[in-house]
């Protein structure tokens, strides 16, 4: 987590999705619930629900970018993936979002 993240920083959705597509390798990660995920998504991203975090099958050396709905629940998904010995980054809640969504 950075300083700014600690200290109430709003993270921007939009600038971590960009970040995602720049980033070679990255997986854009929702960890919203499925039909959350049917209901509307970020094109390109992968549905892994929270609770079903330890079916993970992405190798440890791949680059996460995880949301979800408003930021909570990624936050909570990147402090167990990197338990787990992932690099995972918090890009917020797709409530902000300003793209296309699938």
């Amino acid at each position: 987590m950075s300083i700014f993240q600690m200290f109430g920083k709003k993270t921007d959705i939009n600038e971590g999705v960009k970040r995602s597509q720049e980033t070679p390798g990255a997986v854009l990660l929702d960890v919203r619930t499925a039909a959350e995920y049917a209901g509307g998504h970020i094109p390109g991203s992968v549905n892994l629900p929270l609770d079903r975090l330890n079916e993970i099958s992405i190798e440890k050396k791949v680059p996460l970018f995880v949301y979800c709905q408003s930021g909570m629940r990624s936050r909570a998904a990147c402090a167990q993936l990197r338990e787990m010995g992932y690099e995972a980054e918090n890009i917020g809640g797709i409530a902000e979002y300003r793209g296309r969504l699938e």
